[in-house]
């Protein structure tokens, strides 16, 4: 079951609850709809692709990627943007070390990306625009900015963005306007508030920028874009000129999203974004996990490890998104045991073939509490311990071998609801290549059996899978299969 067929289900069956979420900007959780009460239009921060994403950027696109399920869930269309920076500074300068051109160094490390994200079940936007492919979208804003008085060229060749004219500069950060040196400049794309100074809309092109690929013509001089420029181009290409949400780590609160309010505000005259909303960092040993510290794990260093996604994304899940989250072993283990349990949970739904009033009353109460908890500022741990509290009880029901099909169905639309938000039911575990193979080839042939609406064709391959052991279940992912006997 999909999740906006689970939405259709929910709101068919209950009075929803109003969607609330923290917003950074007020500092306080506030209800949420879309300003056209119909999508969504969300703009989320993406990798910057000079090295493999990892488990700490993971971490906010995971807690992305439950708000997303999440408004879809309360019944709305999604149409998310998340930008690839592909030009900054940390890429130039790894390029020039390795001789090799941006293009050449962030290709396959968007692949990367991908690839990763596909295992974590992560859901794709809907767009992944990538900074050097809308040179044309940041150049005209910049003149917007500099025709407007709020922009300068400066004797580096570069221009900045005057914060001084701009007088809601720090609402997001809450930074104190005193310490902002009136004239100063900052060119580097990271920095503190102790340094907020007037930022670089455009940087003058150096030698290393050339030979990197990485300098474009412009009417106020070559160069190459800002960090922050990149983003309010993009998003307001793609979304309008105010968006509904804004979301990234809390590690782009300053400067980064300050300065996109700043550039994209002093140039619309309007509001940039209606919330904005960041995730907590995950650390590792106590301390944030970044690059330049050099205590990053991967996606890749988990599959070495044989974690599952089911037991990462359980593991994100087990702490809410603003606050904190320790790596450690220990949790990761009791995670990968909280999915088995309910994997085999799941396998024995689906092998059932009757219930008890009993086991549709726990159903009602789970769905109720979980839906109440992600509707809540997307206090993912609750809705977890709900599906917890559901497993238990309908085991014991189960237990019971009741033949009541309707409390049965009401189970498992229950458990689809839930999961189709977390997406914490183990993958199958496939050791034979050849049975991958067959297995895969007739869940093909039932998709273009349904794409043709055959759904007799469908319904027999389903019934033939099933006669070899082989039990298929439809999700927003796609269609998934594990072993039964």
């Amino acid at each position: 079951m999909t999740v906006s067929a689970a939405a259709s289900n929910f709101r068919a069956m209950t009075h929803a609850p109003e969607f609330r979420l923290y917003n950074t900007m007020t500092r306080q959780v506030e209800p949420f709809a879309p300003t056209d009460g119909r999508t969504v239009r969300l703009y989320t921060c993406g990798p910057t692709v000079y090295n493999p994403a990892h488990l700490g950027n993971f971490r906010t696109f995971l807690f992305e990627d439950l708000l997303r399920r999440v408004l879809r869930l309360a019944g709305w269309e999604v149409m998310q943007v998340m930008n690839l920076t592909d030009v900054d500074d940390k890429i130039i300068k790894r390029a020039g070390e390795r001789g090799l051109t941006i293009a050449e160094l962030t290709e396959p490390v968007i692949r990367q990306f991908y690839e990763d994200r596909d295992y974590l079940r992560i859901q794709p936007a809907e767009l992944y625009p990538r900074a050097t492919e809308h040179i044309p979208e940041m150049i005209a804003l910049v003149q917007r900015l500099m025709g407007a008085g709020i922009a300068y060229s400066a004797d580096d060749g570069s221009v900045y963005f005057a914060i001084a004219r701009f007088p809601g500069y720090g609402r997001l950060s809450r930074l104190d306007t005193r310490q902002i040196r009136s004239g100063a400049r900052v060119a580097q794309d990271d920095y503190s508030k102790e340094n907020a100074q007037d930022f670089a809309l455009w940087k003058a092109a150096k030698d290393e920028d050339e030979r990197a690929g990485a300098a474009w013509d412009a009417p106020f001089g070559r160069g190459r874009p800002g960090w922050h420029l990149e983003c309010s181009a993009m998003a307001m290409k793609y979304l309008g000129e105010t968006l509904d949400l804004h979301c990234g780590g809390v590690d782009l609160i300053f400067p980064h999203h300050e300065d996109e309010i700043a550039q994209s505000e002093a140039a619309t005259g309007k509001e940039f974004s209606r919330i904005w909303c960041h995730g907590e960092f995950l650390l590792t040993e106590g301390a944030k996990m970044a690059k330049r510290v050099g205590n990053v794990s991967t996606v890749a260093d988990l599959r070495e490890e044989n974690v599952s996604a089911a037991a990462l994304r359980h593991f994100v899940f087990t702490t809410h998104y603003r606050k904190q989250l320790n790596l450690s072993s220990d949790a990761l283990e009791q995670s990968r045991n909280a999915v088995a349990r309910i994997g085999t949970f799941a396998q024995r739904l689906r092998d059932a073939r009757g219930g008890t009033p009993a086991l549709a009353e726990a159903a009602q109460v789970a769905e109720r509490d979980a839906i109440r908890a992600l509707f809540d500022d997307l206090n993912a741990p609750e809705a977890l311990g709900a599906l917890g509290t559901f497993v238990g009880r309908a085991n014991a029901e189960l237990d019971r071998g009741g033949s009541d099909r309707a409390s049965l169905d009401q189970a498992r639309r229950t458990f689809a609801l839930i999961d189709g938000v977390l997406d914490v039911v183990p993958s199958v575990e496939v050791d034979d290549a050849e049975l991958q193979g067959v297995v895969e080839e007739r869940i093909a042939a039932r998709a273009a059996a349904r794409g043709r609406r055959d759904f007799a064709a469908a319904d027999a391959i389903r019934q033939e899978l099933l006669d070899r052991g082989i039990a298929i279940e439809d999700g927003p992912g796609g269609t998934r299969w594990r072993k039964i006997r």
